[in-house]
């Protein structure tokens, strides 16, 4: 497998430390409101990539936090706590809104195919580790404790900028409005470890500590969450491209000072979904859910199909008329594969041979869109339908788009719609004794005599997909294969 490696630029054969075991460290969500599709768009790219991983036979340990605490709005150290904002906002406890949020980014996940990883870890739960953390940098040089709060002494780094350049006038502290610079800092590019009430003394949740009571910073989380589950060396390290400065940044500053040796070989980051607006983000007041979707009619996995059409590495613009579109092609693949005949036994050598196939097209930096190729590859082999199904049901352990079990479905609802109407005695439906076409043809008659033209437009697409051609009779529609 190549990924491309965000803090050496380029890609690279994706070589884990311990032969054969993957450690993998997902940034989770900070769980203050509903996660919004376009943090989910990296969340579907990194449930991909670890069920890919697994695929190829890789033992993978992933470890996910949910940050409940320490995270302003500034994604610095400016601003106020986002858990504390949302508890406001909603006048509940900071713990209440964290138990809904995070309940709901699971159920989020869990309609879109989303693996739970292997350890998820609320940042309150692990206090005393951030402390002995941070103890450890003071003890070491590379942190400084001045009016009261703790800050990490990025001077004593001999690089400290991994994933970008930057123009030193980008990195001034108080050049946005509302921001004031935190005179404590020796330098704008250090970061808080620990906060404590002289940053701000109406913080709800708090903690002792050798600094006196307060809570931890951002990012000091991610750091002791992976050290203490992930161990000493982490092959992965997975987030939204938003999160390389200043997060991961010094995620890495920490972590490598703290350890005394390099800490991740490789970092993976998923590009922004765009609106016509710009990026989407919770701060503009409206943003797009899940539960949105699924109001407007939308499954859930048509999003996940939308986002493996295109590469991770690039931003992803979404439009109403650009789901539609995914629906459209995802509703066109479902009726092909319910199409099949589920009986009989695959061709075991077909189905290796496509395996490998598979590997090698999206193992080439996650191309997720090649992955959709092999799909409908797939489905133009001169095979049986039992390997057809085989191979499908084989891709679908990576890709996560529900094929074999939305087709089951499907098969179920024609045959309903197919008795149904031959028990009203409505129309007469010709064809080839095929009782799942007979309910899609019926159903599109019923379209048409309701003025349903759009739906009817849709099956009759859908039957074209499977290679059926429509003739019109008295009383009744023809049909036959093509």
């Amino acid at each position: 497998m190549y990924l491309y490696n965000s803090a050496t630029r380029k890609k690279e054969p994706f070589v884990t430390h311990t032969p054969g075991h993957v450690e993998m460290y997902t940034c989770g969500p900070t769980v203050y409101h509903f996660a919004h599709i376009g943090n989910l768009r990296s969340y579907i790219m990194e449930d991909v990539l670890e069920k890919l991983l697994r695929y190829e036979g890789l033992d993978v340990n992933r470890v996910m936090n949910i940050t409940d605490v320490g995270h302003l709005t500034g994604d610095s150290d400016e601003g106020e706590d986002k858990m504390l904002k949302g508890a406001k906002r909603e006048h509940k406890s900071v713990m209440e809104i964290a138990k809904f949020y995070t309940d709901a980014f699971f159920s989020d996940c869990a309609k879109l195919n989303i693996k739970t990883p292997d350890t998820v870890q609320p940042a309150t739960g692990l206090i005393p580790e951030f402390i002995t953390m941070i103890q450890g940098l003071l003890d070491k040089g590379y942190a400084y404790v001045a009016g009261g709060n703790v800050y990490f002494d990025t001077s004593k780094l001999p690089r400290y900028h991994i994933f970008f350049d930057h123009d030193e006038a980008d990195l001034q502290v108080g050049v946005r409005e509302g921001v004031e610079e935190d005179r404590n800092k020796r330098s704008k590019n250090d970061f808080v470890l620990w906060f404590t009430k002289s940053k701000f003394e109406d913080q709800a949740l708090k903690w002792d500590s050798p600094w006196g009571v307060g809570y931890p910073g951002w990012h000091i989380e991610c750091s002791a969450i992976s050290l203490k589950y992930n161990g000493e060396y982490l092959d992965l390290h997975c987030g939204g491209i938003d999160n390389a400065f200043p997060h991961h940044t010094n995620e890495i500053a920490q972590s490598e000072s703290y350890l005394g040796h390099p800490w991740c070989g490789c970092w993976f980051h998923v590009h922004h979904l765009n609106t016509g607006d710009g990026k989407m983000s919770k701060s503009k007041g409206e943003f797009l859910t899940v539960s949105l979707l699924e109001e407007r009619g939308y499954d859930p996995l048509i999003y996940r199909f939308f986002c493996l059409q295109s590469h991770y590495r690039k931003a992803l613009m979404f439009t109403w008329e650009n789901l539609d579109n995914a629906r459209g092609a995802y509703r066109k693949l479902i009726a092909r594969v319910a199409a099949l005949k589920p009986g009989g036994e695959p061709d075991g050598e077909i189905l290796s041979a496509q395996r490998e196939k598979f590997i090698r097209a999206v193992g080439n930096d996650l191309n997720t869109s090649l992955g959709i190729t092999a799909v409908y590859d797939a489905l133009k082999l001169p095979v049986s339908d039992a390997t057809k199904l085989a191979v499908l049901e084989d891709f679908d352990k990576v890709l996560g788009l529900g094929l074999l079990d939305r087709a089951a479905k499907k098969r179920t609802e024609d045959a309903r719609l197919a008795a149904s109407a031959t028990a009203s005695g409505d129309m007469t439906v010709e064809g080839e004794g095929d009782p799942e076409i007979d309910a899609l043809v019926l159903e599109r008659a019923r379209a048409k005599k309701a003025k349903n033209f759009a739906e009817a437009d849709r099956i009759r697409e859908d039957l074209n997909a499977r290679g059926i051609e429509l003739t019109d009779v008295p009383g009744g529609v023809r049909w036959r294969r093509v």
